[in-house]
């Protein structure tokens, strides 16, 4: 992949910290697990060695996800940012024109999205469809249950 990989400086900073954890404590302590499931003899019948080799694929995939998303990263600092328009790194508050009910969502980057939590990625449908658009607009966002209308009620920079 080429592409820039938006995020906050508090994302950035997130799978810095995660990178650090699995290179200085998951990779030795796998190595460890490997070395004792190794000494219990045959390894085609070890499903500790087996295990222990699968979980370090998963521990070295995960370490090459990071450095390429940490090389790609376009860190973006929304604290500046004016709030007349919907952007990375904005809060918007949001109403439902079938049901009325309101939501907030922040928009960020991948890797920081948690939309239980009101955090959505910037290339969801719903973040697509808000970006650019101002208060008192209205969306129609494709979500996988249909179609759904908002009205922007308000943009924030939390």
């Amino acid at each position: 992949m080429t592409g820039r990989i938006p995020m906050t400086r508090t994302g950035y900073e997130g799978l810095e910290a995660e990178l650090r954890r699995l290179k200085a404590e998951e990779r030795p302590q796998i190595v460890k697990e490997i070395e004792i499931a190794r000494a219990h003899g045959d390894l085609s019948e070890n499903a500790e060695f087996h295990a222990a080799k699968e979980r370090q694929a998963q521990i070295e995939g995960r370490v090459r996800q990071l450095e390429d998303r940490l090389a790609r990263a376009q860190v973006i600092d929304p604290s500046g940012q004016s709030c007349a328009q919907v952007r990375f790194g904005l809060t918007v508050d949001l109403e439902d024109a079938e049901t009325g009910e309101r939501v907030t969502y922040t928009i960020l980057g991948e890797e920081e999205a948690d939309a239980a939590n009101g955090r959505i990625s910037v290339s969801s449908p719903v973040a697509r469809a808000l970006l650019g658009k101002e208060t008192g607009d209205s969306v129609t966002v494709r979500v996988p249950k249909g179609t759904r209308e908002f009205e922007i009620l308000g943009i924030r920079n939390d």
